[in-house]
């Protein structure tokens, strides 16, 4: 296992942001170690799958998990407003970032993660070969 660390600044866009990183450092199968920041935009999926909700106010990433592939990332958030009541979703693009967020990634050196659709869910899911 090799571990990234990484910081985004204002207005990087966070999704965009760690998928770039993943396809420049070459890595082929990851996840999430840890994810703190905050954002001043924020766009997520909900659970229906289908809906996105932007929201253009102050959050703090209290959480984040996902898998990373060069196929694409599949990222959860949960967030916190300034009232201290969390939001949580699967992370699209336009979450951009205020001051910082601090990125930590485990690679998997001995997996390949590879997106592929499934006819059965209507989205790109993850397929997992072993390296020989």
């Amino acid at each position: 296992m090799k571990i990234h660390a990484f910081r985004l600044t204002k207005g990087m866009d966070l999704k965009r942001s760690i998928e770039k990183y993943v396809v420049d450092k070459n890595i082929k199968s990851g996840v999430i170690l840890s994810a703190v920041g905050c954002l001043y935009q924020v766009a997520l999926r909900t659970a229906d799958g289908k809906t996105v909700k932007t929201i253009n106010e102050d959050y703090e990433i209290v959480s984040a998990t996902g898998t990373l592939s060069k196929d694409g990332c599949h990222i959860h958030v949960s967030l916190s407003d300034v009232n201290l009541q969390t939001i949580g979703g699967h992370l699209k693009d336009n979450c951009l970032v205020n001051v910082t967020a601090e990125i930590v990634l485990a690679e998997f050196e001995g997996y390949e993660f590879y997106r592929e659709f499934d006819e059965n869910t209507g989205y790109k899911e993850l397929v997992i070969r072993e390296k020989k």
